[in-house]
């Protein structure tokens, strides 16, 4: 049996399943759902919309049970279900109150012997009168399980509606629905805001390989954190291990770093919060690499400034206190802190303006060179503009000699100088950087992410053995 958090994923055995929503013996009822989507993530008909009025779909390939010794229960066959039938969204709704009064709400899914597949615990506590628990999914042929747990308040009916169902005032679906047609649906964390494009739209990480994970009171790292920000960080931890074993680095041990960009051109990405996502995506690979779980850190533009490491139980905290770019007197800060508040005082208000990269790398080589131990993998960040290439290339030559890789990461189409010809740039004993850009890094899965930040440092790290840099 495996356990899932919100947007975890499991291949789902062969044959018919049950989907049983399951509640406390004191909560009260609910009801299950379940929509039929095709490729454009929208019902194909208002037929493809199963529930008490409406009990079968796909020629019987879904049904609603309804309530039975296990809980209310939706049967689906996935290898029944039509070509063009992507996506089966399982939902629950409540008949009076919230969700904020059922108690011990879950999805288990039921082997078609019975037998339970996958348990998936949903947090629901505010105005949420539909929640969508989860949903099976074509993948490359064949089918998975996703956890989801997005809430609604606008009941069925906003539900329905939502994924393309002709809602009309006399429709049944509105009858059962006590919310007005038309009202916004809840924002599911890490969701759209509310007013966006209805339709939810899963994590691009959550498509990624099964993610066997543990419970949070079982990670010491999670204990402190919200929630939401610790499934998503046991999440990125696993798909880190993942990447780690595929290419033979699970014993590994190394030290690693981020260098953040702070030059004036970066203002849109501090501000819309771009940044401190990305820390909260680097912050795992530190805590599968290095003894000490910690990210060192170091955040430059014209001048350069060294940060306290990152660790993830103060994951929020640091970022909250590290990721803005001041004003420099002409503008207020942004973003303020999380109450709203301004920076009094600025922490860095010494590093604005262009690009110095230089400045940086040489106290990352000094720093290093004081604290030998095991190898360094420094992830440095750049919306470009590197204008300083011969003092770059002079550097990294020279440090070729360390047991330091370099991987570049460009953020956006822009200058990037001696960045763009590192893998042919001559003179080093051994290749001791990387580079690669996006253009928007928050497209980007994680496990994309993490191959792609990865995929040179095993090949550097038995080059370096090989020439005695790492011993």
């Amino acid at each position: 049996m495996t356990t899932l958090i919100a947007g975890a994923n499991i291949p789902v055995p062969a044959g018919p399943l049950t989907l049983v929503i399951r509640r406390a013996a004191d909560a009260p009822s609910v009801d299950a759902s379940a929509l039929l989507l095709g490729s454009h993530g929208r019902v194909r008909t208002d037929a493809d919309f199963v529930f008490y009025n409406q009990p079968t779909g796909a020629d019987g390939a879904v049904r609603h049970v309804g309530s039975n010794a296990e809980g209310e229960s939706v049967r689906v066959d996935p290898g029944a279900l039509p070509a063009d039938v992507e996506r089966v969204v399982l939902a629950a709704s409540v008949h009076e109150g919230t969700f904020a009064g059922v108690g011990g709400l879950s999805l288990v899914a039921l082997d078609a012997a019975g037998a339970v597949a996958a348990t998936f615990e949903v947090r629901a506590g505010g105005a949420e009168t539909v929640m969508v628990l989860g949903e099976l999914y074509r993948r490359q042929g064949a089918w998975k399980l996703r956890a989801i747990g997005q809430g609604y308040d606008s009941g069925l009916a906003g539900l329905a509606s939502d994924y393309g169902v002709d809602v009309g005032e006399e429709d049944e679906v509105a009858e059962a629905a006590a919310v007005p047609v038309g009202t916004l649906p809840m924002a599911p964390v890490g969701g759209p805001p509310l007013g966006v494009t209805p339709g939810w739209a899963p994590p691009p990480y959550s498509d990624e390989p099964t993610m066997r994970l543990p419970a949070p009171s079982d990670d010491p790292q999670l204990a402190g954190l919200p929630p939401e920000v610790g499934a998503r960080i046991s999440l990125r931890k696993e798909a880190v291990r993942i990447c780690l074993e595929k290419k033979g680095l699970h014993e590994v041990r190394a030290r690693v770093a981020i260098v953040l960009d702070r030059s004036g051109s970066m203002r849109a990405q501090y501000a819309g919060g771009a940044v401190g996502r990305l820390v909260e995506r680097m912050a795992p690979i530190a805590a599968r690499l290095d003894d000490d779980g910690e990210l060192d850190a170091w955040i430059f533009a014209d001048e350069y400034a060294p940060l306290d490491p990152v660790r993830i139980p103060e994951l929020p905290r640091w970022i909250a206190d590290n990721v803005y770019i001041d004003g420099g007197g002409r503008r207020p800060q942004s973003p303020p802190l999380p109450d709203g508040s301004q920076r009094s005082p600025d922490l860095l208000a010494g590093v604005y303006g262009g690009n110095n990269e230089p400045a940086v790398i040489e106290d990352i080589i000094a720093r290093y060179r004081r604290e030998p131990g095991a190898p360094v993998l420094v992830l440095f960040f750049s919306d470009g503009g590197v204008n300083r290439s011969k003092q770059i290339q002079r550097l990294l030559t020279d440090a070729a000699g360390l047991p330091i890789f370099w991987q570049f990461v460009g953020l956006g189409r822009s200058n990037y100088g001696i960045l763009e010809r590192i893998d042919t740039m001559p003179g080093r004993l051994v290749d001791n950087a990387g580079f690669f850009q996006v253009d928007d890094i928050d497209r980007i899965s994680d496990v994309e992410l993490y191959e792609r930040i990865l995929s040179e440092f095993p090949q550097w790290l038995t080059a370096a053995r090989t020439a005695g840099v790492v011993r």
